[in-house]
């Protein structure tokens, strides 16, 4: 890797994102983004600093994505390669897919009239289709929420029931009375490991008007806390509407990073917020031929 792979840095609703466009597939093939690559690029003081890491490379240019993505590879020309701020993979990420589109709209690599319609892109979690919008936002199909089962978080000592929801990947979403803002999230919350063998995020949600309007923080699997959180919106808004025994509606969630809308009509689900890009440059050989400091 002789030439200064560009990056850039962006965020939904503040949950943000190192982006590495990579659309030849050769800056960041192989093993060059390993596990402690995205943990320094994701480091808040020595690093770029993000919840996490996406990288813009086709889908015929991941190993993993044919199996991934089965019949629909042909369909899914661009790959949202995403790992977690740990370096582990991850499936999927509405707040993350929206920015990703809105970097290939500002690269040149798509059309965003054209976009409009919506693109199918490659995640690990399936195939999304991902648009803009007239007013400069971005919506994404995420799919129908998959329910399977009920589970129990504990934050500080206190239990949150909730249900248990894949959004593509998994999430203990517990509605409760008690105020969000005064729960100590610096620690990730116990959950019922049989329930959840791989782990989970943990949405927990105050409802501000039933089945129309919430209220959430989220603990993100492999990052910790985050300013929002796509999948956990969509999971937070199912549990809204299934508490009112809705299947269908539009909820409005706040995140602390902002506000997001969720869809739920005709079997799937539509998630639409803003994205940002905040910077673009290069990254230093310096930094980058510096050995990773050992943990403390």
């Amino acid at each position: 890797m002789t030439a200064a792979p560009r990056v850039l840095i962006g965020h939904g609703t503040e949950n943000d994102f190192v982006v590495l466009p990579d659309p030849a597939g050769t800056v960041w093939a192989g093993d060059r983004l390993d596990a402690a690559m995205v943990r320094r690029l994701c480091e808040r003081r020595s690093g770029l600093g993000g919840d996490g890491v996406l990288r813009l490379v086709r889908s015929v240019d991941v190993p993993d994505a044919p199996d991934v993505l089965g019949p629909d590879l042909d369909r899914c020309e661009w790959f949202m390669d995403h790992r977690n701020a740990d370096g582990s993979y991850a499936e999927m990420c509405g707040n993350g897919i929206r920015l990703f589109l809105h970097v290939l709209v500002s690269e040149g690599l798509l059309d965003r009239g054209t976009c409009q319609a919506g693109v199918l892109v490659g995640t690990r979690g399936g195939p999304r289709r991902v648009g803009a919008t007239p007013d400069g936002e971005y919506w994404v199909d995420m799919g129908a929420p998959r329910p399977f089962g009920r589970g129990v978080a504990v934050v500080g000592g206190q239990a949150f029931p909730g249900i248990a929801v894949s959004m593509g990947n998994p999430h203990l979403a517990a509605l409760t009375e008690v105020p969000v803002d005064d729960l100590d999230l610096t620690r990730s919350p116990t959950f019922d490991a049989a329930v959840f063998p791989d782990g989970t995020n943990v949405e927990i949600v105050n409802v501000v008007e039933p089945g129309a309007h919430i209220r959430l923080r989220v603990f993100e699997r492999g990052v910790g806390e985050t300013r929002s959180c796509g999948t956990g919106a969509c999971a937070a808004a199912y549990a809204s509407l299934v508490a009112e025994d809705r299947s269908e509606g539009t909820v409005l969630v706040d995140v602390p990073g902002g506000r997001l809308s969720v869809r739920f009509a005709e079997g799937t689900t539509v998630l639409t917020g803003p994205a940002v890009i905040v910077s673009a440059g290069v990254l230093c050989q310096e930094w980058m031929t510096r050995p990773e400091w050992p943990a403390a």
